[in-house]
């Protein structure tokens, strides 16, 4: 029994290492205390903790939505609460990108830093008897050791840091930011904002907050090819085919896929630029070699292309009028 509790509190010793990490020495540029006084707090009612977390970070990100009003889009009366796949749905539902940040502590404190109030799981019970609870961290304090709290029906708790880590750390770390499109977390990836834009996509049939959110992702990272299909897709979608096509093609240039060419040549068809788009379907071809994903795609759009260009000759500054058959751009799968 002697040896089974020392390995219990070396277990918890080790779920707060993060704590005393971060106490010991502050990572450079982190305040040592931050709150945000203005994020609004909603109580909870009987185990709807996860509509009322869903509407503090909305409200904070400009959008008034009750806890009753998400309790009919998230809450799950057989399970008693809300999964997390519906959090992330609807904090999209209401315009906001949920965003993923990354599983430490470091990363939580530094979004607060940011003013990003951040939406997490707690387990309050055991890993073999847990009890899930969602709060919303609002602020933290690194000398005294405490992590703030929106949560149930306190709109200020106090709670020690390393209490906040083990159960957090039961949950698997899980947490995410809801901010307007344009606007990302300070400790985003390049993975996790490409996973959100994606998520946000099929969510939103609006084209414009669509082209927000990829033209700011791609400038944080403009070396990423999936932003930048989403960016040429948004715009495409708006009528801004020369914009598009202007995307595509640096995408094209850059990393040589496949997906770029086709969606370039595509929208040089519809731009009524035959010629042009037959060089990037050549070019298409040649890509999807290396990625048989794209060879159907690649010879269909190859095959307009010959079509259109055939038809007429080649005409210095070529007119806009649209070319007849042209596919439309397509995303990474």
């Amino acid at each position: 029994m002697r040896l089974a509790l020392a390995l219990i509190a070396l277990v918890m010793a080790g779920c707060a290492a993060q704590t005393a990490a971060l106490r010991e020495q502050a990572p450079a540029g982190l305040s040592p205390r931050a709150e945000l006084t203005s994020v609004p707090f909603h109580p909870q009612t009987e185990h709807h903790c996860g509509p009322a977390a869903l509407a503090t970070v909305l409200g904070a990100a400009g959008v008034q939505v009750s806890p009753q009003a998400l309790g009919s889009e998230v809450f799950l009366p057989s399970r008693q609460g809300s999964l997390q796949v519906d959090m992330l749905a609807g904090a999209r539902r209401h315009g906001t990108v949920p965003t993923r940040i990354p599983d430490t502590l470091k990363a939580l404190l530094e979004e607060v830093d940011a003013g990003h109030p951040v939406l997490v799981l707690l387990n309050l019970g055991l890993s073999w008897a847990p009890r899930w609870h969602y709060a919303v961290v609002v602020g933290y304090d690194l000398p005294r050791g405490e992590v703030l709290l929106r949560s149930g029906a306190r709109a200020r708790e106090a709670l020690p840091m390393r209490t906040f880590e083990h159960t957090w750390v039961r949950a698997q770390a899980w947490a995410f930011t809801a901010l307007p499109p344009g606007q990302w977390p300070r400790t985003a990836t390049e993975a996790s904002a490409l996973e959100a834009a994606l998520g946000f996509e099929r969510a939103v049939a609006e084209a414009a907050p669509r082209e927000a959110l990829y033209a700011s992702a791609l400038q944080r990272w403009p070396a990423s090819l999936g932003l930048a299909i989403g960016l040429g897709n948004a715009r495409h979608a708006l009528g801004d085919k020369a914009g598009a096509a202007a995307v595509f093609e640096a995408a094209a240039t850059r990393h040589r896929h496949a997906a770029a060419w086709v969606n370039l040549a595509a929208t040089r068809l519809e731009l009524g630029q035959p010629q042009r788009a037959l060089q990037a379907a050549l070019e298409a071809e040649a890509a999807a070699l290396r990625d048989p994903r794209w060879q159907a795609q690649a010879a269909l759009v190859l095959q307009q292309a010959k079509q259109a260009a055939g038809s007429r000759q080649p005409v210095a500054g070529e007119g806009d009028e649209p070319a007849s058959g042209a596919g439309q751009p397509t995303s990474l799968p």
